[in-house]
């Protein structure tokens, strides 16, 4: 064992020597394996790896065969131009996109200094950049390009260098421009700005693309030679951001106005912004002098905005503002206006000291139709204090807000279930007297209706039609609930006792029927039902001699119902006139009489079986005891059924006649013409009265014989003649006018007429010329307003592109001449009542009252003077005071850069307002001077 252990070791000793590195044995070995490996490394590497040494990296060529030292250069050859070129190109700021160029006469290259002269009409583009310009040099090494003009016989220069860079264009007289470092440097600039126009005699413009300006000038004037400008000694011009300046002064006219200030920006975003809102001052005798309609603008997003403003006066009299437009397309838009005002007249301690709190709410939304079909949400919310509109600087110069009397608010919203024909609806209503502050709250107003449908239809028809089959019915319901307050008791009163509540249900059922083939019968069955939470009792208190009324709370039920059935058909009757007599082009004249009769019943619901009415004892001062009756529910928001019972008959007869003629302007051939287009008269006569059965005769007659007016009057006639009784005294009896021989009393009648007259309708009525106008595109200043104050300035928007109006050459006739052209309109409208006049002295003989007449006359017109000037006015006449109503009067004149505004108010007080601003927006409330006439002292003319 210990022998052949001794033999183990001594093998292993002699294997590990002859595994060591420096043993000749191995070293041949060694070699050749690695050549081997190297070349298989070769075949995959590439040659750069072959044999690389340790210290300098570089392959040992000389153990390379030939093949392996030609690849080995040519690799290495590519190898170094892709690095020369790499390290080229990091180092290089040069062009890196094609430079194209052109030139209309002749092109040419000197290669000794690497220059191309362009000449006639040339043009270099690169990337976004575009110059264009009469003579053109271009340094090919440097990407140095230079365009000036070239001047013609004459001196003047053509061809000016017009310089492109996206959005941005630059005319000069001279431009140098690198392509590479985009740095240029230019002469007599000048390139617009929104709405505005830069001007400079020297400009740099960096790689930024911001210009640096010296003795610039800038203006919204669109003219060749500005009507004026406002001269920057040095600018920094941020194109589509903004422009800051130095030193810079105002020049109308050329001549230079001592108005300068030190320094100044003006924006250039396209997109809207925030920022502040610069006021405006002046005095006012009772609060004195002011800072008002200053604030700032946030830009919230582009789906709503907001605008605060604030006022301040020296006698202690401030308000603040805020006012928001929101629009979600396809979905809703709307407006928001909130004004609060502390208004102190007089000084603080005396007598004459008064402080008034106001404000104001506006609210307008509007959902899209695109939104949802089945359900809108709509909302116009003007309220406003009593005093906001006396305390409120800005209504003095708008009569509409002064001389308002009634303010309504609504907020309504609507669902529909298409499917069960039901919809319900909800509403908030406001109305608000501005001259004693009441006002009528309904809030809520809910409802629920259900479409007619026909309960007793077969869902699969077999055979004809059944009468049953025919009857309709429908419901609808109400819950209301509502309060007549003042203005200040509002948040005082109490929901039980001062809000008026009720619920009501009405269930109508309906039938058709045709009898005889020819009329027409209608019965119906109306079901009304109304709930009440309190009704009011009344009893008499002897002592002081007055009704005591008692409020008592519960749930009452009220109910009615009626019935109807009508009769009605048409009759036909066609005349064809003698063609002899009245030639060929009447055809024939048609006559249509609808008569109609109708039954209505309904029970006497002042039955004491109902119990909707009551009755106490009355005993006056002398004694006399009498029964009044009342009803417990008489002030209800539904109120009560009536009293009495009804069984009337209604007759009515409508008369249509047109004529039918022919006409080469309709393609039929012929056309109608209506001659009466509705002639009627109704009446009635209840059965169940016990006097004054029959009621007073209604006429009407409808007229369209014009175009765009329609002829409609009503009149009344009182069947029951006037009588005397034992003190002289008139009185309507029981005897008719027709027993006493006589038609009717005529108790009045109504009309309104309005025509707008101007010289095309001149022209057509005298049948003079064509109409000019006819194919004229309208380009009138419609104002849609809405009554809802916004952030949107109405002197901003008209001006918005004011400095860009294009002036068009004056029309000439065939002599040369210029044509006259004074545009002008004139609307008038007027108003008639008749009425009875019971308050005056009654005629016994012939047994009438005088005949009261109530007239109004409006009228307003424009004209326009000349291009640029255009008059204004609204007046009318008051018959009962016999004295001019509200005149207004406004002169606008269109200075091209800026406009020039007067209004005046003549009646029935006096005030002037007057503004001349630039039209830029830019510059509208910069360049402005505006001048009214004091808030409490009225101007005194002669």
């Amino acid at each position: 064992m210990r022998k052949k252990s001794t033999i183990f070791l001594l093998l292993f000793a002699f294997l590990f020597i002859l595994a060591g590195a420096e043993t000749p044995l191995m070293r041949k070995d060694k070699k050749h394996a690695e050549k081997k490996d190297t070349t298989v490394l070769a075949d995959t590497l590439g040659p750069d790896t072959l044999l690389s040494d340790s210290a300098s990296g570089e392959p040992d060529t000389t153990l390379m065969d030939s093949m392996q030292l030609a690849i080995y250069k040519h690799n290495k050859m590519v190898d170094d131009s892709i690095r020369l070129d790499s390290m080229n190109r990091a180092k290089s700021t040069g062009v890196d996109a094609p430079v194209k160029f052109s030139a209309q006469d002749s092109m040419v290259y000197r290669a000794s200094d690497k220059l191309a002269f362009l000449y006639g009409s040339s043009n270099v583009v690169y990337q976004n950049m575009d110059l264009s310009s009469a003579d053109i040099t271009m340094n090919m090494d440097s990407s140095l390009v230079r365009a000036t003009g070239v001047k013609d016989t004459i001196g003047d220069l053509q061809g000016r260098p017009v310089f492109k860079m996206g959005d941005t264009q630059y005319d000069s007289d001279t431009i140098a421009f690198n392509f590479k470092t985009k740095k240029g440097f230019i002469n007599n600039v000048y390139t617009a700005q929104e709405d505005g126009f830069l001007t400079s005699q020297r400009s740099k413009r960096n790689e930024k693309g911001e210009l640096f300006l010296e003795h610039g000038r800038y203006t919204t004037c669109d003219a060749e030679h500005p009507d004026f400008y406002i001269a920057l000694s040095r600018a920094k011009v941020r194109p589509g951001k903004d422009v800051v300046f130095g030193p810079a002064y105002l020049v109308v006219a050329d001549v230079p106005l001592p108005l300068a200030i030190p320094y100044g920006f003006f924006p250039f975003t396209k997109s809207y912004s925030s920022g502040f809102i610069m006021p405006s001052y002046g005095d006012e005798s009772a609060r004195g002098f002011y800072l008002k309609d200053g604030g700032y603008y946030f830009a919230m997003s582009d789906k709503w905005d907001l605008k605060l403003l604030g006022e301040i006066y020296t006698k202690g009299s401030w308000g603040v503002s805020a006012a928001s437009n929101y629009r979600k397309r396809y979905k809703y838009s709307g407006s928001f206006y909130f004004s609060y005002q502390d208004t102190k007249n007089g000084d603080k301690g005396m007598p004459d000291f008064t402080e008034q709190e106001s404000f104001k709410i506006q609210w307008n939304h509007r959902q899209d139709p695109k939104a949802n079909p089945f359900s809108t949400l709509s909302a116009s919310v003007n309220f406003a204090t009593s005093s906001y509109e006396r305390n409120n600087l800005n209504s003095m110069y708008n009569p509409q807000s002064m001389t308002q009397s009634t303010r309504t608010s609504s907020v309504s919203w609507s669902t529909t279930f298409s499917s069960l024909g039901m919809t319900i609806s909800g509403s908030t209503n406001l109305s608000q007297n501005m001259r004693d502050s009441t006002v009528a709250i309904t809030l809520p107003d809910l409802n629920i209706s259900v479409s007619r449908f026909y309960p007793f239809k077969r869902k699969r028809m077999v055979g004809k039609e059944r009468w049953y089959e025919k009857i309709s019915m429908s419901y609808t319901g109400s819950l209301r609930n509502s309060i007549d307050t003042k203005e200040d008791m509002i948040m005082k009163s109490n929901l039980v006792k001062d809000w008026r509540n009720g619920m009501q249900h009405s269930i109508p059922i309906n039938a058709n029927f045709t009898l005889f083939n020819y009329i027409n019968i209608n019965p119906s069955i109306n079901f009304t039902d109304r709930m009440y939470t309190n009704k009011v009792m009344q009893s008499w208190d002897e002592q002081s001699q007055t009704a005591v009324r008692d409020t008592t709370y519960g749930f009452y039920n009220v109910y009615n119902w009626s019935m109807s059935v009508s009769a009605s058909t048409k009759l036909y009757g066609f005349w064809v006139p003698n063609k002899k007599i009245f030639g060929d082009k009447i055809q024939a004249i048609r006559h249509v009489i609808t008569p109609q009769v109708s039954y209505n019943y309904a029970p006497d619901f002042s039955s004491s079986r109902y119990g909707y009415y009551e009755t106490y004892q009355k005993t006056d001062a002398q004694g006399n005891v009498t029964l009044e009756q009342y009803s417990p529910f008489s002030g209800s928001l539904f109120g009560v059924p009536g009293k009495g019972r009804t069984g009337s008959i209604a007759m009515s007869l409508s008369n249509n006649i047109e004529m039918k003629v022919k006409s080469d302007k309709d393609s039929t051939g012929f056309k109608k013409l209506s001659i009466i287009d509705e002639l009627g008269a109704n009446m009635s006569y209840n059965m169940a009265a016990k006097e004054k059965k029959w009621s007073d005769l209604t006429m009407n007659i409808r007229l369209k014989w014009w175009k765009n007016y329609t002829f409609n009057m009503t009149a009344v006639f009182a069947t029951y003649a006037y009588e005397l009784d034992a003190n002289g005294r008139p009185y309507v009896g029981n005897h008719t006018e027709w027993g006493k021989g006589r038609f009717g009393r005529f108790q009045g009648m109504s009309q309104n007429i309005s025509y707008t007259l101007n010289p095309e309708k001149i022209r057509k009525l005298f049948g003079g010329g064509k109409d000019e106008d006819k194919d004229k595109k309208k380009t009138g200043d419609d104002d849609d307003d809405t009554g809802v104050e916004t952030n949107v300035d109405d002197d901003m928007m008209k001006a918005q592109n004011g400095a860009k109006k294009q002036t068009s050459r004056a029309e000439t006739d065939e002599n040369g001449y210029m044509k006259f052209s004074m545009p002008w309109s004139i609307t008038f409208g007027y108003g008639i009542t008749m009425r009875e006049n019971t308050a005056g002295k009654f005629n016994t003989k012939t047994m009438r009252y005088p005949y009261k007449f109530t007239q109004t006359l409006n009228f307003s017109g424009n004209i326009r003077i000349s291009d640029g000037w255009n008059i204004s006015f609204s007046s009318g006449y008051d018959f009962e005071e016999h004295d001019m109503s509200m005149t207004t009067a406004s002169l606008q004149r269109d200075l091209h850069c800026f406009s020039m505004s007067c209004s005046v108010v003549l009646a029935p007080y006096t005030s002037y307002n007057f503004s001349f601003r630039c039209n830029a927006a830019t510059l509208t409330d910069a360049l402005k001077y505006d001048k009214r006439s004091g808030y409490s002292n009225a101007v005194e003319w002669y």
